[in-house]
């Protein structure tokens, strides 16, 4: 175990395994590219083949998870919930508190056969960064600058895009709007005061107008809310740096399934919905803090081989060329060669920590609670 945990470590292996994401997601995105002929003829055969295409790059970072880094999720949840998952089109409402939350919510995604068709209500600077924007652009992510007034019109078009998807979806929202911190904590809590509204300890106050608007363009398409609450064992801060090391974490995600049918239609009265369910999230946290635990029974659904396989295939067709070229080099003698080679080491070995550094807390923060008079909606 003692060598396994080294070889993890060690920066060349995480060198090549960055290599291998950042030209798979290349050569993904040029073929998403090609795909767009299709979309005036066949939109859902468009759509389909993108599902399949990005489903193969976010499954790498999957498989870092579940069988890089060997961490652990379990669902607290009952069967009837867990029966329905991956056979309907559903809003998932997720607390915003750790670097990997997404990840833990892609791997559940991924066991549940809906990574490549997965949503989410993303930040607008997010579709500047290589891959990652670039593969949401051609899946119809909705990207949004966190300005109403602004967003308006291109929040409904692409809302109301989705309401035809042929593939199962989980939209994602973090009603928070940016990641917990304790200064932004401070200043949400401030204008919980002002507004009348109960205190969180643990959650931010939500922005309801996302919410109130996906639901009602989607109302038809979603049959259902699942507000799910994610926490770590021993009180662990994990990192994608972690993962990337090979550390091991232990997610608790407790999973409660709402129909949209018991969801007031009503803007206002959908508004004051989501303040109670952030309230009972709350209380969620409060009693994990306290028993180590959320309450219910625990589901661990396994791991698939899909994950593995896929990264494997895309590691023997990236790595055996760029291998042979290595020992072309060194056997060469070239100085030239050689100072080449190292630049383009160090250059990818940059690339891939700016990409490790989006999903970071103290880089990826908004300018939340930066103006006092900024208001919530």
């Amino acid at each position: 175990m003692a060598l396994l945990a080294y070889l993890k470590s060690l920066f060349i292996l995480q060198l090549l395994m960055g290599f291998v994401f950042v030209v798979s997601g290349l050569i993904i995105n040029f073929i998403q590219l090609c795909t767009c002929i299709l979309w005036p003829i066949n939109k859902q055969l468009y759509r389909r083949i993108n599902c399949r295409l990005s489903y193969s790059l976010w499954s790498q970072l999957v498989m870092l998870l579940e069988w890089w880094s060997g961490t652990d999720c379990t669902l607290y949840t009952d069967q009837a919930t867990v029966d329905k998952f991956g056979k309907e089109h559903v809003i998932i409402i997720l607390n915003h508190n750790y670097e990997i939350d997404f990840l833990c919510g892609w791997t559940m995604c991924e066991r549940y056969g809906i990574l490549g068709s997965s949503k989410v209500l993303a930040k607008h600077e997010l579709l500047k960064v290589p891959l990652i924007g670039w593969t949401w652009y051609f899946l119809e992510i909705v990207f949004c600058k966190r300005k109403w007034e602004e967003d308006r019109n291109t929040v409904y078009r692409g809302l109301s895009r989705l309401k035809d998807y042929p593939e199962y979806m989980w939209f994602l929202l973090y009603c928070e709007g940016t990641r917990f911190t304790e200064k932004k904590h401070q200043i949400s809590m401030q204008v919980a005061e002002s507004k009348g509204l109960p205190k969180l300890k643990y959650h931010l106050l939500p922005r309801t107008k996302g919410f109130t608007t996906t639901l009602q363009c989607l109302k038809g398409t979603v049959t259902a809310v699942y507000d799910v609450t994610l926490n770590f064992k021993d009180n662990q801060t994990p990192t994608l740096l972690g993962i990337v090391n090979g550390k091991k974490y232990k997610a608790d995600m407790s999973v409660r399934r709402f129909s949209v049918e018991d969801i007031p239609d009503n803007e206002e009265e959908c508004a004051n919905w989501l303040h109670k369910l952030y309230q009972e999230k709350d209380a969620l946290q409060e009693y994990y803090n306290k028993e180590g635990k959320f309450p219910g029974p625990t589901i661990i659904p396994p791991r698939r081989l899909w994950t593995l396989l896929n990264f494997l295939f895309w590691a023997t067709l990236l790595l055996s060329p760029l291998i042979k070229f290595a020992c072309g080099v060194v056997v060469s003698g070239s100085p030239l060669l050689i100072i080449g080679f190292i630049i383009f080491l160090i250059i990818a070995s940059i690339a891939i920590r700016r990409l490790i550094g989006v999903t970071e807390v103290k880089k990826t923060g908004s300018s939340y609670g930066n103006q006092e008079a900024k208001k919530q909606n």
